[in-house]
């Protein structure tokens, strides 16, 4: 780790062997949230069957747009008007919503169509428009198969394309739990395990990281002696208590065979809930149960290493249970309460202002080749309300490039609330701007991306018509980052607003009013591994210079390049 980023404002490091190019293809890391769904609707289409009237190329298969992956998409041949895609859900489902994220080549006509034998369809809603991005939609009624029938493309150079195609139904797994209906038990009680990895690749993964209620510290089973069945992992709750629910965040060394088990001594045990079908992410399991030893007994694995869970929260009424931290109260949008601002209203060369940021000199990361200077010359206002962050060609710290990188590390931090700033883009080959905020526990040891970052803007000089907003976190990060790439008008032409608005449900991404991204809690929970983003964040600014991401510069990327900032503004 450099010194410029142990100061806490440094650049993540992408995945070295993803290339720009390979991102550029990639494009988004998104699952469509369901964010107006009901608590008890359920994903039902993923992994099932799924086909096409039609294909691109055979790296874009119909199979891709349900395969829960979220950087790949199925579209269809160019030019091809109208075509359709389908899933079969294996049997008749009471169908209750579906969620489509399209890439650019949406549909600007298009209807949902449901039929229970592949031959007869009925129109489950009118001709709807698309849009690039997310798109929800209410049905109701009951069908086995779940058809798009596209009938007007948006792109007429290209045909359809679509990153995700969710169904969604009531009552077919087990919904989010109403944190009413019990108590957390299980917080910072004693914890056992039959094994725990203490070495340099997890480092605690003791069995008491189960319990802490730390979305970014795991139990692992041991690398030398734990990778065999069974493994198991108990908590004390410290008095006899009624289990009325259990909630198992897992690594991907998940269990696919295992018991939840109850007992009163720690060496008698009643099962309560038992499965041969664990699928990994997060389990949420309704159970009944008394005891004051809660266990969970693994008895096959997903692949040959342990057994491994973030969180194993144990709910119900009864035993010896520790509060909790409280957290912040969720803002109410649209947030007006102003906690945090810069204008940068002052004279012309002025420095921003130390009181409200910290400067971050140094080497970048990601393959970037500018150096990260202190100096007026790469930040400081221009006299009419703007601040400047201008990468320059000049020599430094052995670098032909310099450019600024400032955050807000030591002076403002904020959990939850809206946001935002005003900025405008430059446009050139290799140019990276950003507007992002990292987790705060980064600045007393927690590497990235154990405590998370938020990219609330990021755009590639190369293609200033299409902008990021990407969330990282232990599992889903760099190229598999989760998050949204979207296409927009010439970004370096005018200021635009780009703002998140955060809280304990999600992070809604916008530009210029508009919703592009929203990064749903339970869906990312259920689909990607933990949340990470319920603490502190701080905000940061920067404009890089090359890298994998944006690529390389060239002799048409201008010097000066500048990036313009009207404000940055934050609201609770």
């Amino acid at each position: 780790m450099s010194s410029a980023k142990s100061r806490g404002g440094g650049r993540r490091t992408r995945l070295a062997t993803i290339g720009a190019a390979l991102l550029a293809l990639a494009g988004a890391y998104f699952v469509a949230t369901p964010g107006s769904a009901s608590a008890a609707e359920a994903i039902v289409s993923q992994g099932k069957p799924t086909t096409a009237s039609s294909v691109e190329w055979e790296g874009t298969p119909a199979s891709a747009a349900t395969d829960g992956n979220t950087g790949t998409r199925w579209s269809s041949a160019f030019l091809a008007t109208p075509q359709w895609l389908k899933v079969d859900l294996g049997a008749p489902t009471a169908v209750t919503r579906v969620n489509l994220n399209w890439e650019g080549a949406y549909a600007s006509a298009f209807t949902v169509q449901f039929s229970t034998n592949d031959s007869t369809w009925t129109d489950a809603t009118a001709t709807l428009s698309g849009n690039a991005g997310a798109q929800s939609i209410t049905v109701s009624g009951t069908a086995r198969y779940v058809r798009l029938n596209l009938t007007q493309r948006a792109l007429p150079a290209y045909g359809y394309s679509l990153w995700e195609f969710q169904v969604y139904a009531n009552g077919t797994t087990t919904p989010p739990p109403d944190p009413g209906t019990g108590t957390l038990l299980s917080y910072n009680k004693p914890a056992f395990a039959s094994t725990e990895q203490n070495d340099v690749n997890c480092n605690p993964c003791t069995a008491n990281k189960a319990f802490d209620l730390d979305p970014a510290t795991r139990w692992a089973t041991s690398s030398t002696n734990g990778w065999v069945d069974p493994g198991w992992i108990y908590v004390d709750l410290g008095a006899t208590a009624q289990i009325s629910r259990v909630e198992l965040q897992w690594d991907p060394a998940y269990a696919t065979a295992y018991k939840i088990q109850v007992s009163p001594n720690a060496t008698t045990w009643t099962d309560i809930y038992s499965t041969t079908t664990g699928h990994g992410f997060k389990e949420v399991l309704n159970v009944t149960g008394t005891g004051r030893y809660v266990r969970m007994y693994g008895t096959a694995r997903v692949s040959t290493y342990g057994y491994s869970l973030y969180d194993f929260n144990v709910y119900g009424t009864g035993g010896a249970p520790n509060t909790p931290p409280a957290r912040p109260a969720d803002p109410t949008f649209p947030a007006t309460r102003l906690v945090y601002n810069d204008e940068f209203n002052d004279a012309s060369g002025t420095k921003p202002s130390t009181a409200k940021w910290t400067y971050d000199p140094g080497v970048p990361q990601n393959g970037e080749v500018q150096y990260y200077t202190e100096n007026s010359n790469n930040a400081k206002t221009d006299g009419q309300g703007n601040l400047v962050i201008e990468a320059r060609k000049e020599a430094s710290n052995g670098r032909e490039y310099t450019s600024a990188r400032m955050n807000t590390s030591n002076k403002f931090q904020v959990q939850y609330g809206r946001v935002e700033a005003r900025i405008k883009v430059p446009k050139g080959n290799g140019l990276w701007p950003a507007f992002w905020m990292m987790g705060a526990d980064f600045l007393t040891g927690r590497p990235w991306p154990y405590n998370g970052e938020v990219d609330i803007m990021e755009v590639l000089g190369r293609n200033t018509s299409e902008a990021y907003s990407t969330l990282h976190a232990p599992q889903y990060n760099g190229a598999g980052g989760y998050g949204q790439k979207y296409a927009t008008v010439d970004l370096s032409q005018d200021f635009h607003v780009w703002a998140a608005e955060w809280d304990s449900k999600g992070i809604k991404f916008l530009l210029d009013g508009n919703q592009v991204f929203y990064a749903s809690k339970a869906t990312v929970e259920a689909t990607r591994g933990p949340w990470i983003f319920d603490h502190p964040f701080y905000i940061i600014l920067n404009l890089a210079v090359g890298g994998d991401f944006p690529g390389p510069i060239d002799a048409s990327t201008p010097f000066p390049a500048r990036m313009l900032v009207d404000y940055v503004r934050v609201y609770q």
